[in-house]
Formats: C-alpha cells, sequence, structure tokens
C-alpha cells in the first residue's frame, strides 16, 4: 500500500431550492409516470436550477461550506478544479468565477471535463499536484446545471438529470489516511453513444440548431448501461488492486448515482452488500460530476463515513470515462 500523501478534509454541497418529482413531468407535456421512471432509474425527484442559480452560485456555496468545515480560508487555496460538462460559460472557466466569488486570489483554478466522472479525475488531479510538493490545499468541485442542455421532449433523458454540486478540500496529509489507490480510463471510440452533437467549434450553434435541438444531450440508453456496468465493475476491480485490499475492507461504496440498475450491478459485482452502498438517486437524480460528492457529504452527516472508514469511489461517464477511488478517512 502506497502511503497517502492527499487527504480529503471536508466535502458539502449545494442544490437549487426547486424540487422536480416524477410527476410534474405532467405539467410540461412529458408522457412518462412516477412508476415507470422509479423502476427503470430508481429516481423519484430531482433538484433544478432557477433564475440565479448558475453553477458558479451553486459550486460557490458548496466551497464556503467545504471550507467553513475544514477551517481553511480563501487566502489558503492554492488551486480550485472544477469538474463539469456544463460551465456557465464556454469562455472563460467557471472555476475563475468560483475564484473571484470566493476571493481567492492566490488560487489558480480551471475546469475538467471528464462528464460523471469529473470530481473523480480533479481528485486524482489534485493529488498529483500535491505529491509534486508545489501545492498543500486544493478546493476540488464536481457541479453541473444540467437542466440547460436537456431536451424537456425527450423523456429518455430528461426524466434522469438534476443540478447540484458538491465541494471537497484535499489537503497534504503526513498521516496513514487519504487516497490509498486510483484509477483513470477513457475510450473516445464510443463518444456518439452520450453527446451533445452539436452547438460548439466544430459545428457552431445556428438558428436550425436550436430549432432541431440537436445542442442538448443524445443517449444511446442500453449501450450507455451495458457499458457502465463492465466499465464500472472494471475500476471497482482495479482499486481494490491498487490498495491491496479485498471486497471486505471496505466500509462504504460510494458509485455515481446515475441509475439504481448500475449502482446494484456495480456492488454485485464487487461483492459489496447493498447495505454498504450509499444511495441518493432516488433524490438528486443524475447530477453528473457532483453526485459523489454530494452522496459522499450527505453520507458523513449521517455517521456513515467517519475517522478510520475505508470508502471506494466509482464513476462512469460521457467519453467514455470512468474511474476510481479508495479514501481511508
Amino acid at each position: 500500500m502506497k502511503r497517502p500523501v492527499a487527504m480529503l478534509a471536508a466535502t458539502a454541497y449545494a442544490v437549487p431550492k426547486r424540487v422536480f418529482t416524477n410527476d410534474d413531468f405532467a405539467s410540461i407535456g412529458v408522457e412518462t409516470s412516477d412508476e415507470w421512471i422509479r423502476e427503470r432509474t430508481g429516481i423519484g425527484q430531482r433538484y433544478i436550477a432557477g433564475e440565479g442559480e448558475t453553477l458558479t452560485f451553486l459550486c460557490t456555496e458548496a466551497a464556503r461550506q467545504a471550507m467553513a468545515m475544514a477551517g481553511v480560508t480563501a487566502a489558503e487555496l492554492d488551486l480550485i478544479i472544477l469538474g463539469t460538462a456544463s460551465p456557465d460559460r464556454l469562455l472563460p472557466a467557471t472555476a475563475v468565477e468560483v475564484q473571484a466569488a470566493l476571493g481567492a486570489s492566490r488560487a489558480a483554478a480551471f475546469d475538467l471535463d471528464a462528464a460523471c466522472s469529473g470530481w473523480l479525475y480533479s481528485c486524482q488531479v489534485a493529488e498529483g499536484l500535491i505529491a509534486t510538493g508545489n501545492y498543500e490545499t486544493i478546493l476540488v468541485i464536481g457541479g453541473e446545471v444540467l437542466s440547460r442542455i436537456i431536451n424537456w421532449k425527450d423523456r429518455n433523458t430528461c426524466v434522469l438529470f438534476g443540478d447540484g454540486a458538491g465541494a471537497t478540500i484535499i489537503r497534504r496529509s503526513t498521516k496513514q489516511r487519504g487516497i490509498l489507490s486510483a484509477y483513470m480510463r477513457s475510450d473516445g471510440t464510443l463518444a456518439d453513444l452520450l453527446q451533445r452533437p452539436k452547438g460548439a467549434g466544430a459545428c457552431p450553434m445556428t438558428n436550425e440548431i436550436l430549432a432541431e435541438g440537436s445542442h442538448f444531450i443524445t443517449m444511446a440508453g442500453r449501450e450507455v448501461f451495458k457499458n457502465a456496468v463492465r466499465s464500472m465493475a472494471d475500476a471497482a476491480d482495479r482499486a481494490l488492486d491498487g490498495a491491496k485490499l479485498s471486497s471486505t475492507d471496505v466500509d462504504l461504496l460510494i458509485p455515481h448515482q446515475a441509475n439504481i440498475r448500475i449502482i446494484e450491478a456495480t456492488a454485485k459485482h464487487a461483492s459489496i452488500p447493498m447495505d454498504k452502498v450509499f444511495v441518493n438517486v432516488d433524490r438528486y437524480g443524475n447530477t453528473s460530476a457532483a453526485s459523489i460528492p454530494i452522496a459522499l457529504s450527505e453520507a458523513q452527516t449521517q455517521g456513515l463515513v467517519k475517522e478510520g472508514s475505508t470508502v471506494m469511489f466509482v464513476a462512469f461517464g460521457a467519453g467514455f470515462t470512468w474511474g476510481s477511488m479508495i479514501v481511508r478517512f
């Protein structure tokens, strides 16, 4: 087991005020039902951003809470990494807007786009930078406002996603705790299965694109499901092997909250019983890069993660990207 150099000192989250239930889809003309959505995804509700609830706003709220919990001031932040696939603007990075909002004037800041794996990827980048000795305290955020890039007429996608942000303070550690193992992979040959086809640099926005809605998220559901199950199973194996642990050593599994069936399949493959798996997809939906830090924050509040706990994180997202991490708290 390698000696940890980076520990997750505190995690907090923020979500919009508006709760959008499965029954609310009828009010916007989407032909679906609570039963249909729950049976296929396990989702009962999600939070949807309203006026003024930008990604910058949600990330800043989550960051301030995490900083207060860790006893970290804005002046102590060396770096801010924001994992997101739904930035407020294409230029500049939303991370710099969060930096300005926090008053973290000495911190560098950048966005990292690995879709639903964004927080996990960002944590591993933070660990590597801390290992160089040039960074002591890094703010890692996973945040999304996906409600602004989904097609609200497409029931195959609009029922899945929610908005929110989760922020984590990662600091140098000299104790035998922190990140024990980490793993990242990607497969760009499957990118078309989950994407925003048009509206960016390769195919700039036009009136025609706006009219046809090809700038919204599209997904080949069955193929994404199969790849998610296979990739998250692989990531779980790699994390355990990297930390030289077995599934019985894991106190809690916190997977990406995309779909209850994917979560159950991942837990089964890893031989981790569901009573040791944290699930909140029913209340938040798929918040992409925000899902794991939101779940971690809730698990800590509920006393499921405490000092000495060994927690495994697993994620899968568009790209395709996937990865895992095992942390001792």
